[in-house]
C-alpha cells in the first residue's frame, strides 16, 4: 500500500459540494507529540455562506467566523451550546464564506489517546467504540481539538487530511442536516452509505 499524500490547497477551493463529497473516505490526521490520531472521514455537511441561512457566516464577518471566511484549507473552530467545539474545513475562494462540518469519522490509528481524550480511560466497550467519533463534538473532543485549533493550516503538520481513492457517487447518500433551524430543507448532509459509525442512521 502506497502512503498517502496530504490534501493539497487546491482540493479545498473548489465548490463547497464538491469538497465535502469528496472529503469522504479520507484521512483526518490529529498528530500530537510522536502520536498520529486518524480518523476516516465518514459523514459531512455543506455550509454555503451566501445563500445558507444556517451558516455561520451568512450575516457577514465576525470576529467568531472570521476564518471561514479564508480561502479553503484552514480548519474553522467554533464553540457551540457552552460546552462543545465543532470543527469545519473551510472550502472554496477567499471570502466566500463557506465551509464543510465534520460529523463523524470512523477510528483508523491512535485509539488508545483518543478514548482517554473522550472517555478518560483506555479500554472501552464495542459500543462505545461506535460512540466515539461519530458527532461534531465527539471528533474535537476525541481528537484534542479546541479554541487553539481555530485557523489551522490543513496543508501544515499539526492537522490535516490525507488522500485516499475517491468514492463512487452510489456508496454516497446526501439527505437534511441535523440539529439546524434554518434552512433546513437543503439536502447538504453527505455521508457514506451504510457505515457504522454514523451520527444517525
Amino acid at each position: 500500500m502506497k502512503p498517502q499524500k496530504k490534501l493539497p490547497r487546491k482540493f479545498y477551493t473548489r465548490d463547497v459540494h464538491i469538497v465535502a463529497k469528496e472529503l469522504l473516505g479520507k484521512l483526518l490526521v490529529r498528530k500530537i507529540g510522536r502520536k498520529h490520531l486518524i480518523g476516516k472521514i465518514v459523514e459531512v455537511e455543506a455550509y454555503e455562506g451566501s445563500i445558507d441561512e444556517a451558516a455561520h457566516t451568512f450575516g457577514g464577518k465576525t470576529k467568531r467566523n472570521e476564518v471561514m471566511f479564508n480561502e479553503g484549507g484552514f480548519l474553522y473552530v467554533y464553540f457551540t451550546y457552552g460546552m462543545h467545539f465543532c470543527s469545519n474545513v473551510v472550502a472554496g475562494k477567499l471570502n466566500d464564506g463557506n465551509a464543510v462540518l465534520l460529523r463523524a469519522v470512523e477510528p483508523v490509528n491512535g485509539l488508545e489517546l483518543m478514548t482517554i481524550n473522550r472517555f478518560k480511560k483506555k479500554n472501552i466497550s464495542a459500543v462505545e467504540l461506535k460512540d466515539l467519533t461519530n458527532g461534531p463534538a465527539k471528533i474535537c473532543r476525541a481528537f484534542g481539538i479546541a479554541r487553539s485549533e481555530n485557523g489551522t493550516d490543513l496543508t501544515g503538520k499539526e492537522i490535516f487530511i490525507l488522500d485516499s481513492p475517491k468514492l463512487s457517487e452510489n456508496k454516497i447518500a446526501a439527505s437534511t442536516r441535523i440539529g439546524i433551524k434554518k434552512s433546513v430543507d437543503l439536502p447538504w448532509r453527505y455521508y457514506i452509505k451504510n457505515n457504522s459509525f454514523l451520527s444517525r442512521k
